[in-house]
């Protein structure tokens, strides 16, 4: 009896430790480590060699964080698998990608940036470049909020002979932002559809004074969902139903608009932007010169009309 009570104790003691195991997991970050601690689950994230950042997996994680992690796990070849229209004139899309960022001790990036090279450049809060680069006298004097971040979603061709159901779109997108996301679903402003192009535009906004809600960690999440893996724990995959279909995503672009426009000039242009203007120029100088040798060669060789001979 007595070893039938100690091997009973034993066997729950193996349950509860599974079971403790299980429950304390980051459930919005896939790469965390977490373990209990006092009854406490722990969670921390390598964002850098020897650097294990504690964070609340209660909500999702910063994007500055999640970054620095992907450029951390790039370098030590662990896995990432990284892989319409603009809402005002001074919208503008991360056209830079990943980079390894400087960030706050609460997850914020810092105003300026440079990714451990010479180039420095100024950030929004949302992580994305707003000015040209420059050298280590670059002033980024603020971290600009951004308040508005446009969705613009396209979803692969609907089987069957059924119609999109437009009216409860809006719904769907209000609902999974915040099931999913966390985030409060009233923050969803507008949300349009284009049958034709197959395109969803979601418009996500806040107060432009509120320094609470971070529109940036929420496009990045959503980004990753359909570009890449969930960097949720379950992998579940993001789905909007829409009436009787679930629309599954194939596209995604992110329009910022910040509280205060962007700085970007002429003088830095990429070398594609660059290459483009450039053959646009040649093209039109190339048919200019083409009309005005084709006018001239006409005018040369034109007969001149002929006249009787006089009497003479």
């Amino acid at each position: 009896m007595k070893s039938f009570i100690l091997l009973a104790l034993a066997v729950f003691a193996v349950v509860f430790a599974t079971v403790s195991a299980q429950s304390c997991a980051c459930k919005t970050m896939k790469w965390a480590r977490c373990e209990e601690t006092s009854g406490t689950c722990v969670c921390k994230l390598m964002i850098d060699e020897n650097v294990n950042q504690p964070i609340d997996c209660s909500k999702l994680i910063p994007k500055c964080f999640l970054m620095k992690a992907e450029m951390y796990r790039a370098r030590n070849k662990l896995d990432t698998r990284t892989i319409a229209g603009k809402p005002t004139e001074d919208a503008f899309v991360d056209n830079d990608g990943i980079y390894d960022p400087e960030c706050e001790n609460d997850g914020k990036f810092k105003a300026k940036q440079n990714n451990k090279t010479d180039e420095y450049w100024c950030v929004n809060s949302a992580g994305v470049r707003r000015t040209d680069k420059g050298d280590k006298n670059m002033n980024c004097s603020e971290l600009v909020e951004t308040y508005w971040v446009r969705l613009q979603l396209k979803h692969k061709e609907v089987e069957g002979s059924g119609k999109v159901d437009e009216a409860s779109l809006k719904t769907a997108m209000r609902e999974i932002i915040e099931s999913r996301y966390g985030y409060d679903k009233n923050l969803v402003t507008e949300v349009q559809y284009d049958p034709a192009g197959r395109f969803i535009v979601a418009d996500v906004k806040k107060e432009k004074t509120d320094r609470t809600i971070n529109l940036g960690n929420l496009a990045y999440y959503m980004e990753k969902d359909l570009k890449v893996l969930p960097l949720f724990l379950d992998q579940k995959p993001f789905a909007l139903n829409s009436g009787p279909q679930n629309l599954k995503m194939e596209k995604i672009e992110v329009y910022y608009v910040d509280e205060k426009a962007p700085t970007f000039t002429m003088k830095n242009l990429s070398g594609g932007i660059i290459a483009v203007i450039v053959v646009v120029v040649l093209a039109v100088v190339i048919g200019l010169l083409i009309l005005f040798f084709v006018n001239r060669k006409k005018m040369r060789y034109t007969k001149t009309q002929q006249r009787e001979m006089d009497n003479m």
